[in-house]
């Protein structure tokens, strides 16, 4: 389902489960653009990947050790990161949270 441009309202949008301890929302998107919010439950992975997209996250809650191209970063509520096209990177949940990811574009296989 393609969201219709105006206001996005959280509660409008169910979780789906997307690994151990991890579930998303997918709360908008276009062709060009998405915005997804992903909660961690302490202590899941987000393992390492790389895809064309892409990915600015910023970090709602909760504390996260950040992998980026082999380099590791703790961090936590208010922080960020970008991830370029085809760069592998994934999360350690230190302290339950949640990231708000936006990927450019859009991520087609979280919607088939």
């Amino acid at each position: 389902m393609l969201h219709q441009p105006g206001f996005i309202e959280d509660k409008q949008f169910e979780w789906q489960t997307a690994g151990e301890g991890i579930r998303r929302k997918i709360m908008a998107y276009d062709p060009s653009l998405m915005l997804v919010k992903v909660d961690f439950e302490q202590g899941a992975i987000g393992s390492l990947h790389k895809h064309v997209h892409v990915q600015i996250t910023h970090i709602e809650s909760g504390v996260f050790e950040v992998e980026i191209a082999g380099e590791k970063k703790i961090l936590s509520t208010g922080d960020g990161f970008h991830i370029p096209s085809n760069v592998e990177h994934g999360v350690l949940c230190l302290e339950k949270g949640v990231l708000i990811d936006v990927f450019s574009p859009m991520r087609e296989d979280f919607v088939q």
